[in-house]
């Protein structure tokens, strides 16, 4: 009787254990986390002083091309910007680009969002663009910092393209351009503060622009590059200024510093370099 009960306790205690041991166990299990924060490439720009790197016509002198390794025909584009007439979709990090390049058959539609790298900290950047929806599985996104000469902008680019039969540079009507971007916007933009707030803001968005840029291509290093003149209307809207910038593109984040630092002695050497940095989307949209 006495063995009978105390086998009933032991296996009441043994159940006891087991039941708790699931349960720990269940609480121990890791749960599902979010995805982890975007890996980015960059891209170094610098800007360079005109009056010392172009000729009288606008093209580079024959010492950049040379210094640079660019080769001397350049590739053309033409590009605008669209947002409303209070600038509200650039209030909340947004532009919205659309352009054509002269050797291809498709327009490119870029919707961009950017984030400031404060005191390089990059990570806090991905951080917060992972709370904001930017993170490692969204491929929908190019996650970039463009590193100036003082400062870091972390950005997730979409770029759609649309075939067309247009020959060269020409963009189509800004009614047509702005449908078209209303047809290809996407999720995060669309509702990106509320429902349907992007496409309310795209509704009612102008054209800034078109200006039309020559990208020269070429190596320098072993390192792809580009100097790109882009002529835009000046401060008092009375004329045109050059903008040239100076860049490369990356996704080594391990040799990306030693190269920006290679990058900017040499220009620093030449006296071609413009110790600021410059948004070109920012001046285009406050001029035009």
């Amino acid at each position: 009787m006495v063995l009978k009960k105390w086998k009933k306790v032991t296996a009441s205690l043994m159940l006891s254990i087991v039941t708790l041991g699931s349960g720990l166990t269940f609480l121990d299990t890791p749960q599902a986390s979010a995805a982890a924060n975007a890996v980015p490439a960059y891209e170094v720009k610098f800007l360079a002083k005109p009056e010392l790197v172009l000729n009288a016509n606008g093209t580079p002198r024959s010492e950049v091309i040379q210094t640079l390794g660019l080769n001397a025909t350049p590739r053309n584009i033409n590009v605008e910007y669209f947002d409303t007439n209070a600038l509200g979709l650039d209030a909340q990090g947004w532009n919205v680009r659309f352009r054509k390049k002269d050797d291809k058959n498709n327009f490119e539609l870029t919707y961009k969002k950017r984030y400031p790298v404060i005191n390089g900290d990059i990570n806090a950047a991905l951080t917060l663009a992972n709370q904001e929806g930017f993170d490692s599985s969204d491929d929908n996104y190019e996650a970039e910092i463009d590193w100036g000469y003082g400062k870091q902008t972390l950005s997730f680019s979409n770029t759609k393209k649309v075939d067309t039969k247009t020959t060269g540079t020409q963009l189509p009507s800004e009614k047509d351009a702005l449908n078209l971007l209303l047809d290809k916007l996407p999720g995060k933009l669309k509702n990106w503060s509320a429902s349907n707030w992007g496409k309310q803001q795209l509704t009612q968005a102008r054209a800034y622009g078109p200006i039309t840029f020559q990208r020269y291509e070429g190596t320098w290093n072993g390192q792809e590059l580009t100097l790109e003149v882009w002529p835009i209307r000046n401060a008092a809207g009375t004329g045109i200024e050059n903008i040239v910038e100076v860049s490369f593109k990356t996704d080594d984040a391990a040799t990306v510093s030693g190269l920006r630092n290679q990058l900017l002695q040499l220009l620093q050497n030449k006296n071609w370099l413009i110790p600021a940095d410059g948004l070109k989307t920012q001046t285009i949209l406050e001029r035009y």
